[in-house]
């Protein structure tokens, strides 16, 4: 088992997001910002993770409740970082190795960056080792003051001099700490700075003073170690993400036609030689086959799409699956586990929803089509609905395999239309059809010659 014990904090009130949700829950590219932090940690495959929670903190356990390895503590009152990590005690006092403290606000966070920082911590046998970056604005940000190029200590911007806040390398508030000592060496830090807070950073000088070893990792990018404060930070580091993701698929063979345009969040899948048009927005594990088209303004949520499956203009395509080959749109809407097949059509206005569209089937026009079954090679006629509400309960239609509805033609579920069977246009079908058989419901028609003429005459009298 690995000897890594990672710690994330998670107990801040996030002020600057002005907003009811705690700040590690704003999504980033498609999920919690948290979730990218965990999944950059899990790739240390960690002893234990501890998330610190504080402000809100049974929201950000139940987000959370997904990860059933994940313990949690609370830090209450919120006294600084040092604080922070000493509610962690009870959970790692008697753990050996190292620890890895993370904040869940830096989205951007590499699995690569941490594997350094554990590497060189353990090679170095340090007792702190500290992730840092050069940024070219560092306001805000914790700055690192060297000694003939060893790191010597970390002065918050608060406390830090004119000379001190000119420097250009900050903290990323990313450490590992040998376990050995630590709780002891966090005890000895005071609150003797502008905020009256217990900094985590005091432990490099106190390190540096009992003779043990500090380090450093300095990262290249310091979009990947940035914090999010504000709405603003937000934005610009669910754009660096998405950005980072889109060049990843286009060095792996996607035509993304338009990145800055194209939202793909970062557990989506796409295959090689698909085409992927401007405004597009894949999320939520989407899953995208070889040569495929997906066309302007197009939204696909948790679906699967076959090779070679097209999506024309418009569509959503949310918790369902397209086989290969088919066509769905321009602005068509599959939802609740629909399921089209192989070489299937849905057009213009169509609405599928827990249905399933056989192989080769089509409904190319202005039709809804709810909790049916519908077999392969069948017609759907323009207008045609399947009634699936009883005022109770869903109820399901099934369509065989050939069977042809025509237009404007409602289904009142549960009904079953057998194989090969016609349906004429503008029929209420409310008992089943046979195999074969010829269904209609509308009486003759009735021409009234003249109606039109007494009409306007009875108006005007």
């Amino acid at each position: 088992m690995s000897d890594v014990h990672v710690v994330i904090l998670a107990a801040g009130k996030g002020t600057r997001m002005k907003s009811a949700r705690p700040k590690v829950l704003h999504e980033v590219a498609g999920r919690p910002m948290i979730e990218h932090v965990l999944a950059a940690a899990s790739r240390l495959s960690p002893a234990s993770i501890t998330v610190v929670v504080g402000h809100q903190g049974e929201a950000v356990r139940g987000a959370l409740a997904a990860h059933g390895h994940l313990e949690f503590v609370v830090q209450e009152p919120q006294l600084g970082t040092a604080h922070a990590l000493l509610t962690t005690e009870p959970l790692l006092r008697d753990q050996s190795g190292s620890l890895v403290l993370l904040s869940g606000d830096v989205p951007a966070l590499s699995a690569s960056t941490l594997q350094q920082l554990a590497k060189i911590h353990r090679h170095a046998g340090a007792a702190t080792t500290v992730v840092t970056s050069h940024v070219a604005e560092p306001h805000g940000y914790g700055r690192i003051v060297r000694d003939g190029g060893k790191i010597a200590r970390i002065v918050e911007e608060k406390d830090a001099s004119p000379a001190e806040r000119a420097i250009t390398e900050i903290n990323a508030g990313i450490y590992a700490f040998e376990l050995a000592g630590l709780f002891d060496a966090v005890r000895s830090i005071g609150a003797a700075n502008a905020q009256r807070e217990y900094y985590l950073p005091d432990l490099v000088s106190i390190h540096r003073q009992a003779g043990r070893v500090v380090e450093t990792v300095t990262v290249d990018d310091a979009a990947d170690i940035l914090g999010i404060n504000s709405r603003a930070e937000l934005a610009s580091v669910s754009r660096g993400l998405r950005q980072r993701k889109n060049a990843e698929l286009m060095a792996a063979g996607v035509t993304i036609e338009d990145p800055a345009t194209t939202f793909i969040d970062q557990d989506v899948e796409v295959g090689a030689d698909t085409i992927i048009k401007p405004g597009v927005s894949l999320e939520r594990g989407t899953r995208i086959g070889s040569d495929c088209v997906i066309h302007s303004g197009s939204r696909l949520v948790g679906s699967t799409l076959g090779d070679k499956a097209v999506i024309l203009n418009h569509c959503v395509v949310s918790d369902s699956i397209v086989g290969a080959g088919a066509s769905i749109g321009p602005f068509a809407h599959l939802r609740g586990d629909a399921h089209v097949g192989p070489r299937a059509k849905v057009g213009n206005f169509v609405e599928l929803k827990k249905t399933v569209l056989g192989q080769g089937s089509k409904a190319s026009h202005l039709s809804y089509l709810g909790d049916a079954v519908i077999g392969a090679d069948v017609n759907i006629g323009a207008g045609t609905i399947t009634c699936n509400y009883d005022g109770v309960r869903k109820q399901v239609t099934t369509i065989a395999d050939g069977a042809f509805i025509g237009s404007h033609t409602q289904l009142i579920a549960p009904v079953t239309v057998g194989e090969g069977a016609y349906v004429g246009t503008g029929t209420t079908i409310r008992e089943n059809v046979p195999p074969g058989a010829l269904a209609v419901s509308a009486g003759k028609q009735r021409n009234i010659e003249g109606w039109v003429e007494q009409r306007k005459k009875r108006n005007t009298e």
